[in-house]
């Protein structure tokens, strides 16, 4: 008789067990904070003048929401928190958080911070993932025009295979060390570039094992079909699918820009649907590990419970090679931890760089948050319950 799945996300003992009681306030008066959209909105404008004006900001940001949400403020101390969260069986993906600064010398510069990386994550099972985002080495113009399907020019053509170049030197530094790369999605319209190097990138890693993964966004309408297609894709070429579910970071973007330039919004009618997409291509996944790896990019409990599920019906290993669950650092801790006590395969995205150049990514962080119906309210629950279990 098949045994029972032991695995709860209400465990609040297992979800913060890593975290001190000065540690669990912190996240409580945060989360707290967080949940106004008009504090948000505020920190949104105020933020980025007061660094501009030199104003004494940086150790407020430090102790409050970037100690929350990232790794460190270098590379050292990102690994130093990898190590802590080894301790209890959760791995991570480095994010070097740093947005794209536009111009050939920065798209050269970022190529040996994700070296270091990798060099870093070599060889330690608890780091076994880096993140990078295309936008990060290439132009954002010449990826639309790209997308567009417009004749380059011969600039452009070399522009071009100078990001390709810059995709490929960190792709085979990370296949030399064991370290598997996630391509991240971007705005859908210069996604095809994107879609395009991650492509080639497979089919020259991805031989014996996943190191490349290509991310799909399931809150857009199209995206289980072209994971379909980029499986057969993959099985006609000879080589190995990696394939990265998430929901999508876009929405009010890609629906504003739809609706500004009279075109078909990408993104789903409503959250149903994404949620039934995102099901279905973990289905998918799960039903074709022989040729593929899938790491499970979400928030949502019910999909992490559902794959955890399947896993645990089919008789795979809970801590299958091929199959990750990852969520943000600092949030979702009822999930990852839970699921690392049960055997699984998890990791947090885990940013790192100087407070003031990830703000950026801090601003957009937040602002998700605030529009993720009920995300705040639930993080909230769960901390003061542990509060209150712990008799704080």
């Amino acid at each position: 008789m098949e045994q029972q799945l032991s695995l709860s996300f209400e465990n609040t003992a297992i979800a913060f067990e890593h975290m001190s009681d000065k540690a669990l306030k912190r996240a409580n008066f945060l989360f707290s904070n967080i949940g106004r959209p008009w504090l948000v909105k505020l920190g949104a404008i105020v933020t980025p003048l007061a660094f501009k004006l030199h104003l004494p900001v940086k150790g407020l940001i430090k102790n409050t929401i970037f100690n929350q949400f990232c790794g460190g403020e270098s590379l050292e101390e990102a690994v130093h928190a990898a190590e802590a969260l080894g301790k209890f069986g959760v791995g991570v993906v480095l994010d070097y958080g740093v947005e794209a600064v536009e111009g050939e010398d920065n798209y050269d510069n970022a190529v040996p911070e994700f070296l270091r990386a990798i060099q870093s994550a070599a060889g330690k099972p608890h780091i076994p993932f880096i993140a990078i985002k295309v936008t990060g080495f290439a132009r954002f113009g010449l990826l639309e025009k790209i997308h567009s399907g417009a004749a380059l020019s011969t600039e452009e053509q070399e522009e071009f295979e100078r990001v390709r170049k810059r995709i490929h030197t960190i792709c085979a530094a990370a296949a030399k060390a064991d370290t598997a790369v996630l391509v991240d999605a971007e705005e859908s319209w210069v996604q095809q570039p994107v879609d395009d190097l991650a492509d080639e990138m497979m089919a020259l890693f991805n031989k014996q094992e996943v190191i490349v993964y290509n991310t799909f966004q399931l809150y857009r309408h199209d995206r289980l079909d072209f994971l379909q297609k980029s499986f057969d894709k993959a099985q006609a070429a000879g080589y190995l699918l990696g394939a990265k579910l998430v929901r999508g970071a876009y929405m009010e973007k890609e629906r504003k820009r739809a609706e500004e330039e009279n075109y078909t919004s990408p993104i789903q009618p409503n959250k149903d649907a994404a949620d039934e997409d995102y099901d279905a291509a973990v289905r998918f996944c799960l039903d074709r590990l022989d040729h593929l790896a899938l790491f499970i990019g979400t928030h949502n409990e019910d999909s992490c419970m559902l794959a955890a599920e399947l896993l645990h019906a089919k008789g795979i290993p809970h801590n299958h090679h091929r199959v990750s669950f990852s969520q943000l650092y600092g949030m979702s801790d009822n999930i990852t931890f839970n699921l690392a006590h049960a055997g699984y395969r998890v990791s947090k995205y885990l940013p790192y760089g100087p407070v003031k150049d990830v703000m950026p990514y801090l601003i957009r962080r937040a602002q998700e948050n605030t529009s993720i119906a009920g995300q705040m309210g639930r993080e909230l629950s769960l901390i003061r319950e542990e509060l209150k279990r712990r008799g704080l």
